[in-house]
C-alpha cells in the first residue's frame, strides 16, 4: 500500500535537498525521521515534515501498518526560480537566482 506526499515550492535548491533525501532513501520511517531529526540542514526540517505527511496520508487507509513503513522513493525536482538583482561597483548590478524544489515521497509497507 504505497501512500504520496509532495511538498511543492521548497525555498531550498534541489542540488542541496537531494543531498539530504539520499541519505533517507530506502530507510525505514522512524530511522528516516530520527536521521533528519539531528541532521544540521536546512533541507532536512523540510523532508522530515514531508515525509510525515506521507505516513499521515498512509495511515488514513485502515489496512496500513505504520511500524512497517519505509521510505520507498524520494525525488527531488526543481522548482521556480525567483530572479533579483543585486547592485554591485561602479554602477553594475548583477543577477541572483533564488531557487525552490519540489520534493516529492512515496513510502510503502515490507
Amino acid at each position: 500500500m504505497e501512500a504520496k506526499a509532495v511538498g511543492k515550492y521548497i525555498r531550498v535548491s534541489a542540488q542541496k535537498a537531494r543531498l539530504v533525501a539520499d541519505v533517507v532513501r530506502g530507510m525505514g520511517v522512524d530511522e528516516a525521521i530520527t536521521t533528519l531529526r539531528f541532521m544540521p540542514k536546512k533541507s532536512a526540517a523540510i523532508i522530515q515534515k514531508v515525509i510525515e505527511s506521507a505516513v499521515a496520508n498512509a495511515t488514513q487507509d485502515d489496512n496500513a501498518d505504520v511500524d512497517n513503513l519505509y521510505v520507498k522513493t524520494i525525488f527531488v525536482d526543481g522548482g521556480p526560480s525567483l530572479k533579483r538583482i543585486r547592485p554591485r561597483a561602479q554602477g553594475r548590478a548583477t543577477g541572483i537566482i533564488k531557487r525552490s524544489s519540489h520534493i516529492t515521497v512515496i513510502v510503502d509497507e515490507n
